[in-house]
């Protein structure tokens, strides 16, 4: 199973949803929530990025596991009219961390993968201790009779480790080995927070020495400037604060910004 993705270290553009209804900071018209991503998307699209993933960003403070149905069937009437206005591969992710959420999502909509951000192990989080579940998640997977990807977080962003673990071939192996995650992500501390290229190189390193055929993204942080430095290592990049009007996280997508990026990308590809 394969990401879906026909480009070269592929340029994933974030669709972040506004608040949804019953997120504490919904403004009661969904609609407008609706046309906002439809509108990010299209400008994703103009600008050139190869994919999107839709994310629920907007409905902080997150559900840690476990989001009620009401935002499963947001988003996925979201999700639908996007894959209806633009032609492009689609991911989903379900903050924190509800990967059957997003995994149904993404079957229904016909999307090509999910990201989840703590596929295998355990973090410590602003929602407490967040756990894997790999085990639900890929026995769903196989109940749908799905070709949905997994892409799995290390040491995902907002989140600390249980315990000290050396990043080594059998950390990086876990998720994708025993997880059965087909790709794994790599982010920096925050959202746009740019990742350690010490921690990159090693992440990749690791991969190489498992023997492992799967690819390393970048999820977080990557700009116009650095997104060429990042894919001389990484295998793709998901780009999200980066292609914002001012580079705010919360503002409608600049098509320039992602132009710009797209660019940047297309020097190493």
């Amino acid at each position: 199973m394969t990401l879906a993705i026909d480009a070269e270290k592929p340029v994933v553009g974030m669709v972040h949803l506004g608040p949804l209804p019953g997120a504490p900071k919904f403004a009661g018209d969904f609609e407008a929530v609706q046309d906002a991503a439809v509108r990010d998307a299209r400008r994703l699209e103009a600008g050139g990025v190869d994919a999107l993933m839709v994310e629920n960003f907007g409905d902080a403070p997150f559900y840690p596991d476990d989001v009620p149905e009401h935002v499963v069937a947001s988003m996925t009437r979201v999700a639908t009219e996007i894959r209806g206005s633009v032609d492009l591969p689609l991911g989903i992710n379900v903050l924190r961390n509800d990967a059957t959420a997003a995994l149904s999502v993404a079957a229904a909509v016909d999307a090509a993968f999910v990201r989840v951000n703590v596929h295998v192990g355990a973090r410590v989080t602003d929602q407490g201790i967040v756990e894997g579940a790999a085990h639900e998640t890929m026995r769903l997977r196989d109940r749908l009779g799905s070709e949905v990807s997994v892409l799995a977080d290390l040491d995902v962003k907002h989140s600390a480790g249980l315990a000290d673990r050396p990043l080594d071939a059998e950390a990086v192996a876990e998720p994708v080995e025993r997880g059965l995650a087909e790709g794994v992500i790599v982010s920096g501390a925050g959202t746009g927070h740019e990742v350690d290229s010490g921690h990159l190189d090693a992440v990749a390193a690791a991969r190489d020495e498992a023997g492992l055929d799967a690819p390393v993204l970048v999820g977080s942080g990557a700009t116009a400037e650095n997104v060429a430095d990042l894919l001389a290592v990484a295998d793709g990049v998901v780009v999200g604060t980066a292609l914002k009007e001012g580079g705010e996280t919360t503002n409608p997508v600049d098509q320039d910004r992602v132009a710009a990026v797209v660019a940047a990308a297309d020097e190493v590809r």
